[in-house]
């Protein structure tokens, strides 16, 4: 399996993480997703005239660790200079190359009525820790992004349970637009718990006073499962194992709909359609 990404953010440098680790995570991320095993990385830069070599030198640096904590090397890559005001600082493309075990297919087509939805954790980090930085807040307890890589986490979950039927990583439009994917793809309807979407707190507080929806905001080391109902405990059970899913959750299921609709319960007892996103909540966040 091969999985390539460009990946552009702003700030460069963010509570949690910098766009050198997020370039070797996301990419990494992607390739588990498709349940591969991730062998190794390419790294291709463009970077604007006149972008300082100390930023470049700790961006570099970061995805060197990254890479090595994730035991995966990085083993090409390429540099290009555009002229100053062509660019917007640092652009950098990573391709991941991945092995794939038998009998393992993960497939955003593959959600059957009586599944079940997991999510490995809190969701909205990354997002709101990007907009605390770009709107200068401050809050009692910091939010960091979750910038991970989750290939360690994927490769216990299918030790378990190999034929799990989707994977994915709700970055870009979070998780509502992720699960509207996989609803479309797989010609089914979802209907998920309000009560049992972990949110921080915090990161709850700061979408209300931004006016986002965390279901919305990106998240960058967090990812969903969906598996056959028999198999739901289990898996979530290896998920809070590793220390990337501590927080892991069973948040709904899969049901029949023609419409092909997302829905949630919510607090109060009612049901509301989580639809897709119209635009971006938060522009170069990954």
């Amino acid at each position: 399996m091969v999985a390539t990404d460009s990946h552009v953010v702003s700030p460069l440098f963010f509570p949690g993480g910098d766009i050198g680790c997020l370039s070797v995570h996301g990419t990494l991320n992607d390739v588990a997703m498709m349940g591969a095993r991730p062998i190794a990385l390419t790294a291709g830069f463009v970077l604007e005239e006149g972008f300082p070599l100390a930023d470049l030198a700790r961006i570099v640096e970061s995805m060197g660790h990254a890479a090595r904590e994730a035991g995966v090397p990085i083993v090409t890559g390429d540099t290009k200079v555009v002229e100053r005001g062509k660019g917007d600082g640092v652009f950098i493309n990573t391709t991941g190359i991945g092995v794939v075990a038998d009998g393992v297919n993960p497939s955003g087509d593959r959600a059957r009525p009586g599944d079940v939805i997991l999510v490995s954790g809190t969701l909205g980090d990354h997002g709101v820790a990007i907009m605390s930085v770009r709107e200068h807040l401050s809050f009692t307890t910091g939010i960091r992004s979750d910038t991970a890589a989750l290939h360690g986490l994927v490769a216990d979950m299918l030790a378990v349970v190999p034929d799990i039927h989707c994977l994915r990583d709700p970055t870009r439009g979070g998780l509502a637009a992720t699960l509207n994917e996989m609803a479309k793809q797989s010609g089914v309807g979802m209907l998920i718990r309000e009560d049992d979407i972990p949110v921080r707190e915090e990161v709850n507080a700061a979408c209300e006073l931004l006016g986002l929806d965390p279901l919305y905001v990106a998240n960058e080391g967090k990812l969903i499962a969906i598996c056959a109902r028999e198999d739901a405990g289990r898996l979530l059970a290896v998920m809070r194992a590793h220390p990337l899913g501590g927080e892991a959750a069973i948040i709904g299921e899969v049901i029949e709909d023609p419409h092909r609709f997302v829905q949630m319960e919510t607090s109060f007892g009612g049901r509301r359609n989580v639809d897709w996103l119209a635009g971006e909540q938060l522009p170069r966040i990954c």
